[in-house]
């Protein structure tokens, strides 16, 4: 805070308290005795034969606002109000909110603590570890890929064993934190039409899907040049890539003829945010063991 905005704030604020001091105490009325000036004890103001009286405030109301202006004088002493004075307590929000985490922390390690070295492959035995996994689910990820973690279109289906990067827990956890950025280039310029189409008749073939043949056999050639190095030669996928598996009937985006062809024209480009600089180690921890448990029950 600059020199000039620090002084026009203390102004500010000492000239409302000493003109706030001035109304109460100049206008403070005491009581008048009936022996005493009788017009003293009225405003002067007559409405319908009515008179209204000046009566003083009440004691207590007075010593109350008496006191508030006292409480005012020691808070700006001792906390910060007057510009840049940090007040003689050293009181800072940001020191407050440092303690408030350390306290959560203190609070946290007593629950997600208790689970934070447990191997993921046990926590998905542990009932109440996994409660607490589907609540932070519902609140990090459920947006994307379900209350049910089946997944929408463009976004994985977390309760099968079809992986893009691999299900392990590890893997699964270093998703989590790190994230994954999935990209296939748009190779509608670089094919040309004819050579999408063949090529799209290779991976349906791929997927036991019913498609054109002798098109297919064409596109293998095609698939053999350009997306065998990500997809691998036999189709199966890369998760070091994120390349995924092509002979199976799972799939991200529309599985269909006219889908294919259109990825492979215009290419993807996935994000999925690495969640480790909004979620505590413990709790990443936590919520890999129920992605893992929602895959593992389905295998079994």
């Amino acid at each position: 805070m600059s020199t000039f905005w620090s002084l026009w704030i203390i102004v500010l604020t000492l000239v409302c308290l000493a003109l706030t001091c001035w109304v109460l105490f100049a206008n403070r009325k005491v009581a008048v005795r009936d022996d005493e000036d009788p017009e003293n004890k009225t405003t002067g103001h007559v409405y319908d034969g009515i008179e209204e009286y000046d009566n003083p405030l009440p004691r207590w109301w007075f010593y109350l606002f008496v006191a508030t202006l006292i409480f005012a004088a020691v808070y700006l002493v001792a906390f910060p109000g007057m510009g840049s004075f940090k007040g003689v307590l050293g009181w800072t929000s940001a020191g407050e909110l440092t303690m408030d985490q350390k306290k959560a922390e203190a609070i946290h390690a007593e629950s997600f603590g208790v689970y934070s070295k447990m191997p993921i492959e046990e926590l998905i035995d542990q009932p109440r570890a996994m409660k607490m996994g589907v609540r932070m689910f519902a609140n990090n990820c459920a947006v994307c890929h379900g209350a049910d973690g089946g997944g929408n279109f463009s976004f994985p289906n977390l309760t099968d064993s079809d992986w893009l990067y691999g299900g392990s827990p590890e893997q699964i956890k270093h998703s989590i934190a790190e994230g994954r950025s999935g990209q296939m280039p748009a190779w509608g310029p670089l094919l040309g039409e004819a050579n999408v189409a063949s090529v799209s008749e290779y991976v349906l073939k791929l997927s036991g899907q019913d498609g054109d043949s002798a098109l297919a056999e064409q596109g293998a050639a095609v698939f053999q040049q350009n997306c065998a190095a990500c997809h691998g030669a036999d189709g199966a996928g890369n998760i070091l890539l994120g390349a995924p598996n092509l002979t199976d009937d799972i799939w991200l985006y529309d599985g269909s003829r006219e889908g294919i062809q259109h990825v492979v024209r215009n290419g993807l480009n996935n994000n999925m945010p690495a969640q480790k600089d909004m979620l505590r180690e413990d709790k990443i921890h936590l919520l890999a063991a129920y992605v893992y448990y929602l895959s593992y029950n389905e295998e079994e």
